[in-house]
């Protein structure tokens, strides 16, 4: 009765074949669990590995060539563009989703058009800067339309103000200045609209009849001029005199 039972048992004989045939399996796994994506073929028109996130490839992709071209072209032959596309989710202080390394003495990057009125564009946030650099050489050919924000009109107008004051302490023309004002005989004050502390003070009277002598003090608010007309033959009498004020920083 006994023997008859255990010639019945199943596995008889088998357990510890059944245990290291399951470790194996286990461990031949393993690798594809973690790596899932790993391995298989690339699919044209296909997205690889799959759309399935877990088959996501978990270590880099290597493609490593030695020729005298390129290591890999992509190209796509439809006129609405669309050669190839890189993304990332980057966040700020992490890789750049785009590296281009160059391990010698060459460029790391080149961009050719053939025709059109635009070779490439960078899009971001608008308070954003396009990209930054270390390097301090002379870009050649650069055609900058600002600078520090400010486009050629403004820097010139920034580098060169002026006023024109007749003699009653009017203001006339201007680049600058906010206001003009005759405090006493031939005595002037002059309101600039920016801190003009690092600038040089030019003053002239402009009285075709007479020969006339203007000085120019920046006061202690670095805005404001006084401005002093005297006329040659009495020297040091101040005067009321047109005058011409110019500040070039």
């Amino acid at each position: 009765m006994l023997s008859s039972i255990r010639r019945r048992r199943p596995f008889r004989g088998n357990g510890p074949w059944i245990v290291i045939a399951a470790v194996a399996v286990a461990l031949l796994v393993t690798p594809f669990a973690v790596a899932a994506g790993e391995g298989r073929p690339v699919l044209g028109g296909s997205r690889n590995p799959s759309s399935n996130k877990s088959l996501a490839y978990s270590r880099e992709t290597q493609i490593i060539a030695n020729n005298t071209t390129y290591g890999t072209r992509q190209s796509n032959k439809s006129t609405s563009g669309g050669g190839a596309i890189y993304g990332c989710r980057a966040r700020t202080g992490t890789k750049a989703c785009l590296r281009a390394s160059n391990l010698s003495n060459g460029r790391a990057f080149s961009f050719a058009t053939n025709s059109g009125t635009e070779v490439g564009r960078i899009d971001g946030p608008t308070a954003a800067a396009p990209f930054t650099t270390s390097a301090t050489g002379v870009a050649t050919g650069l055609n900058a339309d600002k600078v520090d924000g400010k486009d050629a009109a403004t820097i010139t107008a920034d580098a060169n103000r002026f006023a024109a004051v007749a003699a009653n302490g009017t203001l006339g023309s201007q680049r600058g200045v906010v206001a003009a004002t005759n405090t006493g005989a031939g005595t002037y004050r002059v309101g600039f609209g920016e801190d003009i502390s690092k600038c040089a003070l030019g003053a002239t009277v402009i009285n075709n009849d007479v020969a006339g002598i203007a000085t120019a003090e920046l006061a202690a608010d670095n805005k404001t001029v006084t401005v002093v007309t005297r006329v040659a033959a009495t020297p040091g009498t101040p005067v009321n005199e047109p005058f011409h004020l110019t500040v070039t920083c």
